[in-house]
């Protein structure tokens, strides 16, 4: 298995510019949780030039509604959800500065597109795999909307949070490539 790269957030236009599509990483430094609810709620204060509650350059958006910590535990169970439900809000929140979104499942032409303009990338999480993936997460605080419950957005400090590049700046696409790579020719 080829070494994980590691990165560390606030991404930079460069990190991003050398992520491949099938690069294995790790990531510390800083994550936050959003879903379709709080995404919807950040591109209504971009629209409105109001402040978010979070600088968004450079940033992260994983894409989970955790379950509740058990005792001694930062968080509980914090695995990927779906991420065409982000689709709708992602492409404005990438112009505005976001250089990172993790979850499962395949992006919209629109995302896309946008990562290409910009210089963000896609991560993949393993769905399934969500108590392993909290170990990495050291910390975990609610930041805004408190009301949303699992879904509110949370600043979460990760050491060695493991995923795969899906989606490249360059145009890789991970679920275009790896069934490519083992498809056999009748």
């Amino acid at each position: 298995m080829p070494e994980r790269k590691k990165i560390t957030t606030p991404l930079t236009k460069e990190v991003v510019a050398e992520l491949r599509a099938g690069d294995g990483v790790l990531i510390s430094g800083i994550l936050y949780t959003a879903r379709d609810a709080a995404h919807k709620r950040l591109v209504e204060l971009i629209e409105k030039g109001e402040k978010l509650p979070f600088e968004l350059r450079g940033q992260v958006i994983y894409y989970v509604g955790p379950a509740p910590a058990p005792p001694g535990y930062p968080i509980g169970s914090a695995g990927p959800t779906t991420s065409y439900r982000m689709d709708p809000y992602a492409p404005i929140l990438i112009e505005h500065g976001l250089r990172g979104m993790i979850g499962k499942g395949q992006r919209s032409k629109e995302v896309l597109d946008a990562m290409q303009k910009h210089g963000a990338v896609y991560f993949a999480a393993v769905g399934g795999a969500a108590a392993l993936i909290a170990r990495s997460i050291k910390k975990a605080e609610v930041i805004a909307y408190p009301e949303l419950g699992a879904e509110a957005i949370r600043r979460l400090e990760v050491e060695a949070f493991p995923c795969i590049v899906a989606n490249d700046a360059q145009g890789g696409n991970l679920f275009v490539e790896g069934p490519a790579h083992y498809r056999v020719e009748a």
